[in-house]
């Protein structure tokens, strides 16, 4: 029996889906956990690492080609469920993600220009927003809005695109926290789709989900087999993410869910809420910088996670604290979301993003503090060593 051919994958499909999904998340595991190794290898044969700057949170060169692993492992799986016909985005998704994925390894070995990266992004969403099953063309409600023009609807893809694309890449600062963060994203996607019916949406967020979940175990390791995704794997993750994010979007009303006391005007905040840790932090660090008199794009240690890891946080702590954070984002939309419309959901989110901003703040003038005793107390140790050696 071979496995592979389209009928056999047709009926596994159709007949025992909950089997044919476990096995897609299993699949994307076992491959990453396969292909990262032989990554490694040819990364430290070849010594192309990832040097240490004053912003790295490493003390040693680690390789930066996770992405590679990530980029083989979904043109496999999207390739093979092609023949499953349930969607014409398979393809279209694939030169999506191999032209953020050159643009992504160029920077990863030689640095790329912002302008080829910015390029790249919009020609992967070019590639996808045209797509019939990702036509936005109503916002359901969402502040008394419904239909908009077509072209509008373009448009906003595009933004939602090139912008999650650049969150996700952004909060890629330390171990962990861009594959949890993934992780939770993805999973919380999947389960939406099995419950409104879009099987090949499930797979894919199961996809996305294995393949970070096998990265973690590599990303998390002290030793040789360290390695980071890169940008060649941050914007390969993020354009995943954004793609089955304007899924969510356009979906129509589900109305089992509506009997449930799902409100579809709040689908879009339901996003945000998903998506609160890159969206949040990336607006949080624009605003930082831009208050500091700096252009939006000048690189810093104004991020949550250096916050957190100022605070003596290890980078796995760090990365569970955020991940968890995000998590409880969710819960809480979910939770409001039974009671409140799109304009009181507006206004609890809003609540949310300030009472988590306040929060950084307090921790980041702690860790501020903390910093200055630190180096007084340094300063008074060396004056006592200065002069217990001039008594000698």
């Amino acid at each position: 029996m071979n496995i592979l051919d389209q009928n056999i994958l047709l009926d596994l499909f159709h007949q025992h889906y909950l089997f044919f999904a476990i096995g897609v998340f299993l699949l994307a595991f076992c491959l990453t956990w396969y292909f990262t190794p032989k990554v490694l290898w040819v990364s430290r044969e070849k010594n192309l690492m990832k040097e240490v700057n004053a912003r790295s949170s490493h003390k040693t060169a680690i390789p930066p080609f996770g992405g590679v692993a990530f980029f083989l492992v979904l043109v496999l799986i999207i390739s093979l469920l092609q023949a499953l016909r349930t969607s014409p985005t398979g393809n279209h998704l694939i030169i999506g993600l191999t032209f953020l994925f050159m643009a992504g390894l160029k920077d990863d070995l030689v640095i790329s220009s912002a302008r080829l990266k910015f390029v790249s992004q919009l020609f992967a969403a070019g590639f996808i927003i045209f797509s019939p099953e990702l036509s936005l063309t109503s916002f359901h409600g969402f502040l008394g809005i419904h239909e908009i023009p077509e072209i509008l609807g373009y448009a906003f893809n595009v933004l939602i695109v090139v912008a999650l694309i650049n969150a996700y890449n952004l909060i890629d600062g330390i171990d962990g926290l861009a594959g949890i963060v993934g992780i939770v994203i993805s999973l919380t996607y999947a389960l939406v789709f099995y419950t409104t019916g879009h099987p090949y949406f499930v797979l894919l967020s199961l996809c996305t989900a294995g393949i970070l979940g096998a990265f973690l175990r590599f990303n998390f390791s002290r030793g040789r087999r360290k390695i980071f995704m890169g940008d060649g794997g941050s914007l390969v993750m993020g354009f995943m993410i954004a793609f089955l994010s304007l899924k969510i979007l356009v979906m129509q009303p589900y109305q089992p869910l509506m009997r449930e006391g799902y409100v579809p005007e709040n689908t879009l905040l339901f996003a945000l809420a998903v998506l609160f840790l890159p969206i949040f932090d990336t607006i949080r660090v624009i605003v930082i910088r831009l208050r500091n008199g700096k252009t939006p794009f000048e690189a810093d240690r104004s991020h949550m996670h250096h916050v957190l890891l100022d605070n003596g946080l290890s980078h796995k702590k760090a990365s569970f604290v955020l991940g968890g954070l995000s998590l409880a984002v969710i819960v809480l939309f979910i939770i409001l979301s039974r009671d409140l419309r799109s304009v009181g959901m507006c206004l609890a989110m809003l609540g949310v993003f300030i009472i988590v901003a306040i929060a950084f703040e307090v921790l980041k003038k702690k860790a501020l503090r903390r910093n200055l005793r630190k180096q007084s107390e340094g300063m008074d140790r060396s004056r006592k060593d200065k002069v217990a050696m001039a008594g000698e």
